[in-house]
């Protein structure tokens, strides 16, 4: 090891104890999503999905919550812990799939279609999931529309992609699905999956249903383009369990690529490739290490709901974490 890697090594391992001895002077617990960078992951106390880290923050007993994600995390901690401290490190830190839709716009969506269940995917702003019936993440999205009695209209929302893997498992005609998209998921190709698979032909596909390519991935697999028996549409935490069992000699991701961090270290003897190696989201990746340090040392930035929405927005993530995650897809 050189000099200059030494160095780098000794800071790293620095910065880490003291992001700990402050976590333990501020009563904090770090929550950090598995789009985080592999540093921001290795000093956090939990690493999950949305719905992990929703009934962690909901069950904290630490005075102050250290969201390292994007700011409508942060919104869903202080909604189901009101009482706590929530701090977010980047308050800048948003998402392009939560801003494709907003209160004002699900409002008059639910005026054309009076009586139907919103069912909101956990991807969104406190406003929207107040105007919604219940929140979702890809592990229990289908579970939950499929609860929803059949002669019942569904409007879903905000993500697209997933809504037709709901639309696709359900069988529902009556599913309305809200045009988002997560901007980073949403590049990563059809065309771009078929070559790389191509190009291994052992390798196992997980690829989450966010992705422009989930649905046209099952389409391939039912032609044959696709090995059907190894394409697999998974969440972030799906893939963790899939990982553990994987025989596979190599797997490519179709997901945010800080997602490798905990796949490898899942099952190192995989060799984990991601699908686009340019699928990062700079919004998860503005939680730097100077960031959480900053965060902790000055207590910036708190996040604060307002009471009324909060109020309404609870019930629709509690109905959520209590449909809990029995699906195959995960978030």
């Amino acid at each position: 090891m050189t000099g200059t890697a030494t160095a780098t090594q000794e800071a790293g391992t620095a910065w880490a104890h003291e992001v700990r001895r402050l976590a333990a002077e501020r009563d904090a617990v770090i929550l950090a999503h598995n789009y985080q960078s592999p540093e921001i992951q290795d000093v956090a106390d939990h690493v999950g999905d949305s719905l992990a880290l929703s009934r962690l923050a909901a069950e904290a007993s630490a005075s102050t919550i250290v969201f390292a994600g994007v700011y409508f995390m942060a919104e869903t901690a202080k909604i189901l812990a009101p009482q706590r401290t929530v701090l977010i490190p980047e308050p800048r830190a948003g998402c392009s799939l939560a801003d494709s839709i907003d209160a004002e716009q699900l409002r008059a969506w639910k005026a054309e279609h009076p009586g139907a269940a919103v069912v909101a995917y956990v991807n969104t702003t406190a406003e929207v999931k107040a105007e919604a019936d219940v929140c979702c993440t890809s592990a229990n999205a289908a579970e939950i529309v499929a609860a929803v009695p059949e002669e019942r209209e569904v409007l879903f929302l905000p993500d697209q992609f997933l809504g037709a893997h709901v639309r696709r498992v359900t069988g529902r005609t009556n599913l309305h699905v809200w045009l988002g998209e997560c901007h980073v998921h949403a590049d990563i190709s059809p065309a771009e999956l078929r070559r790389k698979a191509q190009a291994d032909a052992e390798a196992e596909l997980f690829i989450h249903p966010e992705c422009g390519c989930a649905t046209p991935a099952l389409w391939q697999a039912g032609l044959g383009d696709l090995p059907a028996e190894r394409t697999r549409i998974l969440s972030t935490g799906g893939m963790l369990t899939a990982a553990r069992a994987t025989r596979a000699r190599t797997v490519l991701v179709a997901t945010e690529t800080g997602m490798l961090h905990q796949l490898r270290k899942a099952n190192p003897a995989v060799r984990w490739e991601p699908v686009n190696p340019g699928a990062v989201c700079e919004f998860m990746k503005m939680t730097t290490p100077a960031a959480l340090l900053r965060c902790l040392r000055e207590g910036t930035t708190e996040v604060h709901v307002d009471p009324f929405v909060a109020e309404r927005a609870r019930r629709a993530v509690e109905a959520m974490i209590a449909a809990g995650s029995s699906s195959a897809v995960g978030e």
